[in-house]
């Protein structure tokens, strides 16, 4: 057996609350090990620990597995009666048997040697306040991102002096206006319902000098360009009133340098009130180049945004004062956390405690696009940004000689990296603006856009479109990825096929509770290696997807009692089989 393989501690994603009665346990292996059990019971069962007692538990075998590329996830649910658990694992490997606690691995005969004392994991107590909960809205929410700079222009006399004509094709600077504020966005409201959106996630919409507002000079203002705050809470009822959330971007790990505190640091140095709030290494502070000689820190080098120290209490006082206003004068749902992995761990903590006491249900998403577990236990954001499911995605389509397994095996990661209850509201996109567009990313083609649609629309989460992906809008990679919204070919019922296509995802999402299940396995039922096939379970029915990636078209068997809920490229036959042709999509309800 490969004890270096084998890997399972009391903390993180591997021993964790589902809720105030149930325990979740993970543990990984080797392909090597047939089967694993659970011995666990109350840690007092046989009196108070560290005398003479001999403890036994209650020995279950784990069933639940999913595979990784060199290992397996084990997972099983337990209900400790009295809110303490104590266990150890035993491992099989055909004849071999090892048993694994704490402290490592010991046979049979070290295990029950006279005199050891045993190192067992221990769940101490289930404290129903340390339980990681999470809106549960989210889960049920499909989420629309919008970068307000290039939506639709509602009002073209607030629009910059040097607003262009609304364009749709190529953008090639970084530093055009177009003129998209908030009274377009409101205006497109009756759109977004009934393409069935129920969450809108707004890029920056506060005062800054540029078109994506994420160097700020007043986080209470909307920008005069935009509109004004009324206009933006008159957006967040409208949306409300019509079932749909707003989630805000809280640009707070740096601010503009026309901010007026930074403006103080360089008028006053050492000696501004503000010269702690920033990240100052070099005094006097100079312009005029990037920040790479150090000195003063910002975001990736730009010197126009200066980063916050968000260790200073004033800092945090100052910045949750501008989240108690928002959520006051707006009433929003959530809010997106720019850069959200380089803000202090002791700041989040405090947003999380007082945004609870606020709003029991409001939600936090953080920008990270890496392994995000020391954000997500709890006492933090709520989701981050799935970019890793993202990249699983669409490295299927990028790596041609890729099976069906390893699909599996990167989709399997993306949902053993966090709580159970923190993949239901995962933020799961496909691309952003900080991106080229999935269009882009399918190499143009239609079939394979749709086919990472349909498995972005049947992951665990909450899935979220960009702004004209249901138009198949094209871009390539910043600036270009921020286009024009095609509303003059939109009104004109040129992109209603694509609109169409979109709103059958989305209804398919909404009606069917198991697309947002987070219970799903891979059976690989079809012999072909790069036809995708897994099954999501849940609580009212199950769906089968199948995505064909193979140059050739395949047989899928389809029981008559078989529902089909969504396909692309598929024909049925009269004895309940049926042709998938190549990139074509089969969903049916089980």
């Amino acid at each position: 057996m490969n004890l270096g393989s084998i890997y399972h501690r009391m903390s993180e994603q591997y021993c964790y609350c589902l809720d105030n009665e149930q325990l979740i346990i993970n543990i990984k292996t080797g392909y090597d090990v047939d089967k694993v059990y659970i011995i666990y019971g109350d840690p007092y069962d046989a009196g108070i620990m560290g005398g003479n007692e001999r403890w036994n538990g209650q020995k279950e075998e784990i069933y639940f597995k999913k595979r990784l590329k060199n290992h397996i996830w084990w997972t099983t649910t337990l209900v400790p009666k009295y809110k303490r658990c104590k266990y150890y694992f035993e491992l099989h490997s055909g004849e071999e048997c090892i048993y694994f606690f704490e402290d490592g691995f010991y046979t049979e005969e070290e295990m029950n040697q006279d005199g050891k004392t045993l190192s067992y994991f221990i769940m101490p107590w289930m404290n129903p306040s340390d339980v990681c909960r999470t809106p549960a809205w989210v889960n049920d929410t499909v989420w629309y991102q919008i970068f307000p700079e290039r939506f639709c222009n509602g009002d073209p006399s607030i629009s910059p002096e040097n607003t262009l004509a609304w364009h749709t094709g190529e953008i090639r600077s970084f530093d055009d206006y177009y003129g998209g504020d908030i009274k377009g966005i409101r205006n497109k409201i009756p759109y977004l319902k009934d393409l069935g959106i129920t969450g809108i996630y707004l890029n920056p919409v506060f005062e800054a000098h540029s078109n994506h507002k994420y160097n700020t000079r007043d986080y209470k203002k909307v920008d005069p360009c935009f509109g004004t705050n009324d206009d933006l809470r008159c957006l967040v009822d409208e949306a409300h009133a019509a079932g749909i959330k707003v989630m805000l971007d809280a640009v707070f790990n740096h601010t503009g340098s026309d901010h007026p505190m930074w403006e103080d640091v360089l008028k006053n140095g050492q000696n501004s009130k503000y010269a702690d709030w920033y990240m100052v290494n070099k005094w006097p502070v100079t312009q005029g180049q990037d920040t790479r000689d150090g000195r003063y820190y910002s975001f990736a080098f730009a010197e126009y945004m200066p980063k916050l120290n968000t260790n200073n209490p004033e800092v945090q006082e100052y910045l949750l004062d501008i989240i108690r206003f928002w959520i006051d004068t707006f009433d929003i749902d959530g809010l997106r956390f720019d850069v959200g992995n380089e803000i202090s761990h002791s700041f989040l903590k405090a947003i999380r405690y007082m945004t609870s006491h606020m709003k029991q249900d409001f939600y936090l998403l953080g920008e990270i696009w890496h392994d995000s577990i020391s954000w997500l236990l709890g006492d933090e954001y709520d989701s981050v940004m799935n970019y890793p499911l993202s990249t699983a995605i669409a490295d299927f389509w990028i790596y041609k000689n890729r099976g069906r397994e390893t699909f599996e095996y990167d989709i399997n990661r993306c949902f053993t990296m966090y709580y159970s209850q923190v993949n239901d509201v995962l933020f799961n996109l496909l691309d952003s603006h900080d991106t080229n567009r999935l269009l882009d990313k399918a190499q143009h083609n239609l079939d394979i856009f749709y086919q990472q649609l349909a498995v972005l629309f049947t992951m665990p989460g909450s899935p979220c479109i960009y702004y004209g992906t249901e138009v198949a809008m094209d871009g390539s990679y910043d600036p270009d990825c921020r286009r024009c919204m095609p509303w003059d070919e939109i009104v004109a019922g040129q992109k209603d096929t694509e609109i169409n296509e979109m709103k059958k995802l989305i209804s398919m999402r909404k009606t069917f509770q198991s697309c947002k299940s987070r219970n799903f396995h891979f059976p690989n039922d079809i012999p072909k290696e790069r036809v995708i096939s897994y099954l999501k379970i849940g609580e009212q029915e199950s769906i089968q997807v199948y995505l064909n990636c193979e140059e050739e078209a395949v047989t899928i068997p389809c029981d008559n009692d078989a529902s089909i809920i969504y396909s692309r490229k598929w024909t049925s036959s009269p004895d309940g089989n049926g042709m998938l042709e190549p990139n074509g999509i089969l969903i049916i309800k089980k």
